[in-house]
């Protein structure tokens, strides 16, 4: 049974720093890409970033790009997404994804956590 346990969400000042985490189960890790999305109230969910499977290359969307960076750490079965200079409009609630692609498509979410950029 595949699960993906985000944490490391809550309360963050404008311009302060968080780190979310990601940690998997059962799945091979090291196998799927992994991203982070995110939902604000009302909103569309969008890709915040993703990194590939061996964490060779990252992508992000224009509007976290040189404040957030995505990461990952195999051994740990760990996806990590440090948020610098957070703004009010960074809250939402984030999740995790993991994708597996070759002659079919594997994919799973985590529950999310709600991140919040408040003073």
């Amino acid at each position: 049974q595949v699960q993906l346990v985000e944490s490391g969400g809550g309360l963050v000042q404008p311009g302060g720093s968080m780190r979310l985490s990601c940690a998997a189960s059962g799945l091979t890790f090291s196998r799927y890409a992994m991203s982070w999305y995110r939902q604000a109230p009302g909103k569309e969910r969008e890709l915040v970033a993703t990194i590939t499977s061996a964490g060779d290359s990252t992508n992000y969307a224009d509007s976290v790009k040189g404040r957030f960076t995505i990461s990952r750490d195999n051994a740990k079965n760990t996806v990590y997404l440090q948020i610098n200079s957070p703004k009010p409009e960074d809250t939402a609630v984030y999740y995790c994804n993991a994708k597996y692609v070759d002659w079919r498509t594997l994919e799973y979410w985590g529950q999310g956590t709600q991140v919040t950029v408040s003073s």
